[in-house]
């Protein structure tokens, strides 16, 4: 199969993960700064190279386009790789609105043949995967509250970058939605109602003007409640914190290893003692030490690949990505409103 990459920032990662699968001939890559396409040439010698997003998007050899793009661009090209039959894998978000999400949700539909996913990592990481299953298998009992966080803390990318001159930038819909799909992916339960707030305390003397500080409560089917913290321009490295509570344990992700407590108010719980690296264990909490990192942002690339010849679902389906992208679009509509709001998932 033919590939084309669009965006060479973080699409650059995409050419390690296709050329690490057999089936896969990178034939074009397409960036719209000078710059970045003189550094790739010399990098990537023996592949066509252009500007115009359209020469990949309508060339009829190309079988699947990796889209990379700035965030504006990715709705446009992403009708025109529909319209030209292209699988595609997009970095996230797909689309900043609801009407464009509802127009690629119905042209995918028409063409079912076509595989469409995107780029929601956590999924990848081990000590996520971990968690996954201690949820499967019980281990935290009935969960009662989870509540996550997108602490960007590179202030200086919206203030000075290319989100600073966008029309409408959305933290929720460009980094929120990874927690939004985690939560989702983690407890296979649905959120029905947001009640969000926002403000712009650390970018308001700057020129970007949209939220950098979203908080949302949400409310899922199960019961459960979930909350969100999407912090841009927060004093804090970038990282995603995640509890997790049940009636049996509950779940907290730390930097250097994740916390696993199984007892209530054990006054012995002394965490110094994990500091010991011989110790995972002590009374009522347990060190979980599996990888908090991701080798490459291509990673779901050989799972997205072998969907397209297998003919199977790939495994952040296009359902999965609409569904988390109607919650953001929920926590925005919400802020804008003052009010809680209730999910409109798109079917």
């Amino acid at each position: 199969m033919n590939i084309g990459i669009i965006g060479l920032g973080v699409g650059e990662s995409h050419i390690k993960g296709y050329l690490s699968h057999p089936s896969c001939n990178i034939v074009s890559l397409c960036d719209s700064d000078n710059n970045t396409l003189d550094k790739a040439k010399k990098k990537y010698p023996k592949y066509k190279f252009t500007k115009d997003a359209n020469e990949l998007l309508c060339d009829p050899s190309i079988d699947i386009i990796s889209i990379a793009s700035y965030d504006n661009f990715h709705y446009d090209q992403i009708i025109k790789g529909i319209e030209n039959d292209k699988h595609l894998f997009v970095e996230k978000p797909i689309c900043y609105f609801e009407k464009e999400a509802k127009h690629i949700y119905e042209m995918l539909k028409a063409k079912p043949n076509l595989k469409f996913s995107s780029n929601l990592i956590l999924r990848k990481y081990e000590r996520f995967i971990d968690l996954r299953q201690k949820i499967k298998s019980n281990e935290l009992g009935e969960l009662s509250f989870i509540s996550g966080g997108y602490n960007y803390g590179r202030l200086k990318k919206i203030t000075e970058g290319w989100r600073s001159k966008m029309d409408f930038y959305s933290g929720v819909i460009s980094g929120g939605i990874h927690i939004i799909d985690l939560m989702l992916w983690l407890t296979n339960d649905k959120i029905t109602e947001v009640f969000s707030y926002g403000n712009n305390t650390q970018s308001k003397n700057s020129n970007f003007k949209f939220n950098d500080m979203i908080a949302a409560t949400m409310k899922f089917s199960s019961g459960m409640i979930g909350s969100l913290n999407v912090n841009l321009g927060c004093v804090h490295p970038h990282f995603h914190p995640l509890e997790v509570y049940g009636t049996k344990a509950t779940f907290v992700n730390d930097f250097n290893y994740a916390k696993f407590y199984n007892a209530r108010d054990n006054k012995n719980i002394n965490e110094n003692r994990l500091l010991n690296p011989n110790i995972s264990k002590y009374n009522g909490l347990t060190k979980l030490s599996t990888s908090y990192s991701v080798l490459n942002k291509g990673m779901h690339l050989n799972d997205f690949i072998n969907s397209i010849l297998s003919g199977e679902s790939p495994s952040v389906s296009s359902q999965q990505i609409f569904d988390a992208l109607s919650i953001c679009f929920a926590i925005e509509k919400s802020i804008n409103q003052s009010t809680a709001v209730q999910v409109n998932y798109l079917n």
